[in-house]
């Protein structure tokens, strides 16, 4: 690596960490983690995670409570003298050890969390209708991949979803595409070029008899897409299948390939193919699962690269529409 690309990379580093470190200070002004009373009340935010976590525990210790909030055991331990003083939390001797205390919250510490609630609840509502009714989605999903990326939330039962496509999507799928294959294999912005050309006449010629788009979304966010196009009247065309990085273990391209195989399939046509690079490893092997034949392959120079094209084709038809069109021609 040269010293400019060396000292570019060092750059954009010190630039994401100054960008991680603004938005906590935003978030913890946002959120009040500073005041000491949150939300106008006589508690400071570590007190109200505290109460959160009794109430939410029919009873519990003070070290299982310490242990969930990463809180120093004298700190939380005057908390919880403080919450006993006011009647907010009762204790009693565990049944199994007698060196350990069990923690609930009394009747009045309910009251109190149950209030802090309705006025979370509040505050969350006020600042989100400051925003858009399509921002909202926006906002809730960048939070939830902050978890999933940070760790901080286990996956979702259902990781992923799949939609038709809607307005805003080409968009999407032009920049996406565009900067992820420039990322990863080096092309340039004749790729982005082709993206949008393909995306436009899809759109503008569009029969959903005959031509579909599928976008999976997680938590609001496009993480891949794949598109059946007309060809001719028998062949169909597989185009631009792609994933996020971010979701490649979720068997989304897979699935994405699936769908555009029934789909071939409901609507009469007998074949289905599609043109890739030699390089797009990851999306050959689906199409070898799916049974797909290598057919033709020619080197290139595209996207200010060396490259080799391949054909693949997939026979739709049944071998026994196969053998009956054969009896008729012959």
């Amino acid at each position: 690596m040269s010293k400019a690309k060396a000292a570019a990379k060092v750059d954009g580093l010190a630039h994401q960490i100054a960008a991680v470190r603004e938005f906590n200070r935003s978030y913890t002004r946002q959120i009040g983690v500073l005041n000491r009373e949150f939300l106008k009340t006589p508690f400071s935010l570590a007190e109200v995670r505290v109460l959160l976590e009794l109430y939410y525990r029919d009873s519990t210790t003070a070290a299982a409570i310490g242990q969930s909030l990463g809180l120093d055991g004298g700190y939380l331990s005057r908390i919880l003298r403080g919450f006993a003083r006011k009647g907010l939390m009762a204790t009693e001797r565990s049944p199994t050890d007698g060196r350990q205390s069990l923690l609930r919250l009394s009747k009045t510490g309910r009251r109190a969390f149950e209030q802090i609630e309705e006025r979370q609840r509040s505050a969350v509502k006020a600042m989100l209708h400051t925003l858009s009714p399509s921002e909202i989605p926006a906002l809730v999903g960048a939070m939830r991949k902050i978890e999933r990326l940070l760790a901080l939330a286990p996956q979702p039962k259902v990781p992923y979803m799949i939609r038709s496509h809607q307005p805003g999507d080409m968009g999407w799928i032009i920049h996406r595409q565009g900067v992820l294959y420039n990322e990863e294999y080096g092309w340039d912005e004749h790729f982005e070029a082709v993206i949008a050309r393909i995306t436009s006449d899809f759109i503008l010629g569009f029969d959903p008899r005959t031509e579909r788009c599928w976008i999976a979304e997680r938590e609001g966010e496009i993480v891949g897409s794949i598109f059946c196009v007309a060809k001719s009247k028998h062949v169909a065309r597989l185009r631009l299948l792609y994933v996020e990085p971010s979701a490649r273990e979720l068997g989304i391209g897979s699935r994405l390939v699936d769908e555009c195989i029934r789909f071939a399939q409901r609507a009469g046509y007998h074949k289905l193919t599609l043109w890739t690079n030699s390089v797009l490893h990851s999306a050959r092997r689906i199409y070898e699962r799916n049974g797909f034949e290598l057919v033709h392959e020619e080197a290139h120079h595209s996207y200010g690269r060396d490259l080799k094209g391949q054909t693949w084709d997939l026979d739709l038809r049944t071998p026994e529409s196969t053998a009956n069109d054969y009896s008729r021609s012959a």
